[in-house]
């Protein structure tokens, strides 16, 4: 039996929806029978606990009561802690389900090398490239993958001169563009521009999340999703589409609202640009070395079929109906060997 520790929560605003993919990954484990859950969260405020009153508080979100009676600590749990050089002891495998900045971004990942511990998902560089969007753009531009036009900003440089600062964006990219916090996934923080004021309105609540901001071109596309599952020779999945319900844009609430997205999958394409499309995420995953798993998401033009690589996420959300995990049902990997799958490549990779 695989004893595997599942970390959740974390202090980044994509919390709940760690939340969401721990309850699925969770229940899976223990209903294959083949795993024993270890389960530890991590509180907004950082705290990490697996037990006690926020533990309780957490399980009923999450679904599940974790064994044991040890009191909430903080920091990393006093088995991290007291076995960093030797590893987490009879853990197996870690899966970190920390979406977003302390999780996402290459901390967790950085901790768990040098605890000499297998663990699920993409290294530290993967990660923090994947997490920080405008280095994640420069090494796709090094690649030769095409991308809408971009901007980024500071909030400090924001604070200094927001004259200037709307000023380049508008002779750089023109309206509508879009205004993303450097480092959040889950559309938290994102916001749509229009003109001047619209713009500045939405860089100040980017700067909310970030200290780093991103400025995007707003194109007229469709949007096109693949997810991705390997090592060295990852595979990727059937393309799909994700047809916006609630909003004009993909946002938080389009996501996890229910009724608030529809995803076609196969994606209606020309095979030809689903060929284009599963190959540019091949390449944009081997490009920031990612492992394990990953979603990459596209736009496409419409009226041109100009297809533009928008972004990759190495820890996407991982509930049944997330788009990861459907995107690899209806290619023929069903959520439990999925995680299976996973698993497995932790274990590959580390050894």
């Amino acid at each position: 039996m695989v004893r595997v520790m599942v970390v959740f929560g974390g202090r980044s605003g994509e919390h709940e929806v760690s939340l969401a993919s721990a309850r699925a990954i969770t229940r899976a484990l223990r209903e294959s029978g083949r795993h024993e859950v270890v389960p530890v969260g991590i509180t907004r405020e950082g705290r990490w606990i697996s037990s006690g009153e926020p533990m309780r508080e957490l399980e009923s979100k999450v679904g599940y009561l974790p064994d044991g009676s040890d009191a909430p600590v903080s920091g990393p749990p006093a088995s991290i802690r007291e076995k960093l050089p030797a590893g987490l002891g009879s853990v197996d495998v870690v899966f970190p389900v920390l979406h977003g900045p302390y999780g996402e971004d290459g901390t967790i990942q950085g901790m768990l090398e040098l605890a000499g511990v297998p663990y699920v998902g993409s290294g530290v560089l993967g990660s923090a490239a994947g997490m920080d969007k405008p280095t994640m753009k420069k090494i796709f531009a090094h690649h030769g993958l095409p991308q809408v036009r971009w901007v980024a900003l500071t909030r400090r440089l924001w604070e200094k001169d927001r004259e200037g600062s709307i000023q380049q964006i508008e002779g750089s990219l023109g309206y509508p563009c879009f205004v993303k916090p450097a480092n959040l996934g889950s559309s938290v923080g994102i916001g749509k521009a229009e003109n001047a004021k619209e713009l500045g309105d939405a860089i100040d609540e980017a700067a909310h999340f970030d200290r780093r901001i991103i400025v995007e071109e707003g194109v007229d596309a469709r949007e096109i999703e693949v997810s991705v599952l390997g090592n060295e020779d990852p595979e990727v999945s059937v393309p799909g589409e994700i047809v916006v319900k609630k909003g004009d844009f993909y946002d938080y609430e389009a996501k996890y609202v229910e009724g608030g997205m529809e995803l076609l999958v196969p994606a209606p394409a020309p095979e030809e640009i689903k060929e284009e499309v599963r190959r540019i995420a091949a390449t944009a995953y081997e490009a920031i070395d990612a492992a394990g798993m990953a979603r990459v998401d596209f736009f496409l033009e419409r009226g041109t079929d100009r297809l533009l690589l928008n972004e990759i996420n190495t820890i996407p959300g991982f509930t049944p109906t997330s788009v990861y995990a459907e995107l690899w049902a209806a290619s023929g990997l069903p959520y439990e060997e999925l995680i299976d799958r996973l698993i497995q490549l932790a274990l590959e990779r580390h050894t």
